[in-house]
């Protein structure tokens, strides 16, 4: 279980463009929000080096947070993260407070197990290929899992691990799943290397498909020039 991430904020009276620019650029500090739950948005500050702190954790973007504001604390999670266009650097985030009786919707990072030993690679020559690296799940707050683990181990080549192949945790659904069969989505495949053992095959396959194409072409003319 990751270590619980508490960030301290400070109540943000002075708003607009110019307030928020002074802020990032005098005091260090980035402009966000807190919202939802039924309450007024809350206008905040947050110093930039706690901040960064905090973003290094890979919790910070999938976890339950505890924004603290004054001498109180309020449960909330990331919702977005507005970086400038050329330095990278954040200039605005946003969080939303969280219910205990309601789901939420968040996406949760995957972590890819036994990569090192799964059959396709070291068997078959193959190489995986990692088609999602997050997933949006839908649960209430208590159940939010830190992370949901696939397995590659028994992958082989040309074989992949769909969405509805994943385990989940009691009381997690998978938010793409609720929409569609053909939102069921390859997660992780374990595909053939160029130059690989099936590409040799399939470049032996067209050659002799060329071959056998070619050898009427090779008889109407051998029966043109006896005609003539």
């Amino acid at each position: 279980m990751a270590e619980q991430i508490v960030l301290r904020a400070e109540f943000r009276d002075d708003l607009g463009k110019g307030a928020t620019r002074r802020l990032r650029r005098l005091e260090d500090k980035v402009p966000g929000v807190l919202y939802g739950g039924g309450v007024d948005p809350l206008p905040l500050s947050i110093a930039y080096r706690d901040l960064s702190k905090a973003m290094q954790e890979e919790a910070f973007f999938a976890q339950i947070l505890e924004l603290a504001v004054g001498d109180k604390t309020q449960s909330c999670v990331l919702r977005e993260v507005q970086r400038h266009p050329a330095t990278e650097k954040v200039q605005h985030v946003d969080f939303l407070r969280i219910r205990e009786d309601l789901p939420l919707q968040m996406n949760v990072p995957l972590h890819f197990l036994n990569e090192e030993s799964c059959v396709g690679v070291k068997l078959g020559g193959g190489r995986i290929a990692h088609n999602l690296i997050e997933v949006e799940i839908s649960c209430l707050p208590r159940d939010l899992p830190e992370y949901i683990e696939v397995d590659v181990g028994d992958l082989d080549v040309g074989s992949s691990v769909h969405l509805s192949d994943l385990t989940l945790p009691e009381g997690v659904t998978i938010v793409a799943l609720g929409l569609g069969e053909d939102r069921d989505i390859p997660v992780v495949s374990v595909t053939t290397r160029r130059g690989g053992l099936l590409d040799e095959e399939e470049a032996a396959e067209e050659a002799e498909a060329e071959t056998t194409d070619e050898a009427p072409e090779d008889d109407e003319d051998s029966a043109e020039e006896e005609s003539d």
